[in-house]
């Protein structure tokens, strides 16, 4: 079957679980306090974000890693193997360094009551973060702050006067509704636009992982964010000590959707781990391929990207979501 060709870009990360604990076809209502429109009634392929247009061709972000972590940036299409739904693919299009991809990002903070302590600290690190991290005119990134409703203080924009602005808007309070948040920012602002180039989407969460007040699950905020492409970094506000429940959470969602999970113990380890996300999202490999036997049906896809070198370790998200016809 011959298809109209049509880029169709994944952010990978960390390995994730099997997709089938999740529920792959459900639709999901937006919670009412939105901050803007849930999708109509008659709307449920969109309200599951299933591309319509026909693919031939996806584009994998991967990161490599030798045995003590660190990033190995100097690799070739020959130190790879590539399997796409068990197979390998129809045929390799691509392969490069993607340093200089385009990043859209969202930036969620918990303002809630639970987080107060570091609050002041963490407002002014994310600002030297968006501040280092969004080059003009090729980069974006919006700010969204969330207790029990979400409130975006600033939209879309590669102004870094702008979203330390918006980080400062925030305020502190409330109760705390992470997966609402995590459903919004994919759905509302991630994916709202397809691009027609590969670009990288991230969403950093500041928050300390304790849900109380969300109208979805946590399993729906992950496969939204699957479904629009998206990788989550989360930084623990939690300074106990202590592996509570929430740091669990934080731990899940961003293996879930092949990001990472930091725990600053202390304030300076904040800021280091905003670095860590900085420096990953800059030493990255994109590979791009045509699948055999592709089919535009919504299925899920698996992936698999094995290093051949020895000590060398591929970490990378274990599928997609296929396109609908």
């Amino acid at each position: 079957m011959k298809y109209t060709r049509w880029y169709f870009f994944l952010v990978v990360g960390l390995v994730i679980g099997s997709p089938s604990s999740l529920p792959a076809q459900a639709n999901y209502a937006l919670p009412a306090n939105s901050f803007v429109s849930s999708p109509p009634a008659n709307a449920a392929d969109d309200t599951i974000l299933t591309i319509k247009k026909r693919v031939d061709e996806v584009n994998v972000l991967f990161i490599a890693t030798d045995k003590h972590g660190k990033f190995v940036r100097n690799l070739n299409q020959t130190d790879f193997s590539v399997l796409d739904d068990h197979k390998p693919p129809q045929s390799i299009v691509n392969f490069r360094r993607e340093t200089d991809l385009p990043l859209q990002l969202g930036l969620l903070v918990d303002t809630s009551g639970s987080v107060r302590t570091r609050f002041d600290f963490e407002q002014e690190a994310a600002i030297s973060f968006l501040q280092q991290a969004i080059r003009p005119n090729f980069d974006k990134a919006f700010v969204m702050g969330f207790n029990s409703a979400t409130t975006l203080t600033q939209d879309f924009t590669d102004n870094s006067q702008l979203l330390a602005a918006g980080i400062q808007r925030l305020k502190n309070g409330g109760g705390t509704a992470l997966y609402d948040a995590i459903y919004r920012a994919c759905h509302n602002k991630l994916a709202k636009d397809q691009e027609d180039r590969p670009v990288r989407r991230a969403i950093i969460v500041v928050s300390d992982g304790e849900d109380n007040q969300s109208e979805v699950s946590e399993g729906q905020a992950i496969e939204m964010a699957e479904r629009a492409e998206v990788i989550i970094y989360a930084i623990s506000t939690d300074d106990s000590g202590l592996i509570l429940r929430g740091d669990t959470v934080l731990q899940q969602l961003a293996d879930a959707t092949g990001g990472r999970a930091f725990f600053p113990f202390k304030m300076k380890d904040i800021k280091n781990s905003f670095s860590a996300i900085d420096d990953e999202l800059r030493s990255q490999y994109v590979i791009s391929y045509r699948p055999a036997d592709f089919e535009a049906n919504g299925r899920y896809r698996p992936i698999e990207i094995t290093a051949l070198k020895k000590d060398l370790q591929v970490r990378a998200r274990k599928g997609y979501y296929a396109p609908r016809q």
